[in-house]
């Protein structure tokens, strides 16, 4: 059997880490993953729940939040529970085994202070970079390297 799930989006609430009577520590959070464009052209996600454990919930709850954008890999387990109605309802939700950042350092205009997470309002900074090409003769001296003399057959590869 196969439950393997890879998502990638962003978290809909700063994460709160809260701890088991046994002292592990749980994270439950949401993400909002994109789907692709419908026919009228209007963007529309989906809101998945998700669960973390122990490491995986401390490293959320430490350096992600709401906005951010997180890719996660898991499995999708479900649950039975009773609503407020005396209804019986099967909640789905995918147990992060894994949890990436995604995007660059400033993807999402925030900076880090203090281990705290503050929006940067600040305007983006109009020089450009230069455009840096590297000439055909950086590579003109590769085929000065020799061999090493060893046979294929001898590689351990």
């Amino acid at each position: 059997m196969l439950n393997n799930v890879v998502l990638m989006g962003r978290l809909t609430a700063d994460p709160e880490l809260k701890q088991t009577y046994n002292g592990v520590s749980v994270l439950s959070f949401c993400i909002a993953v994109d789907r692709p464009y419908s026919k009228d052209g209007n963007q529309q996600a989906d809101f998945i729940n998700v669960v973390a454990w122990r490491q995986t919930a401390e490293f959320v709850s430490k350096y992600f939040s709401k906005g951010q954008m997180i890719a996660l890999e898991g499995c999708i387990q479900t649950r039975p529970y009773e609503d407020k109605n005396g209804n019986n309802r099967i909640a789905f939700e995918v147990i992060a085994r894994r949890v990436c950042f995604c995007g660059g350092k400033n993807s999402d205009n925030r900076q880090a202070t203090n281990g705290n997470v503050t929006k940067d309002n600040s305007q983006p900074n109009n020089q450009s970079s230069p455009n840096i090409k590297p000439d055909e003769s950086d590579f003109d001296s590769l085929d000065e390297f020799e061999g090493i003399g060893t046979p294929d057959d001898d590689l351990p590869f």
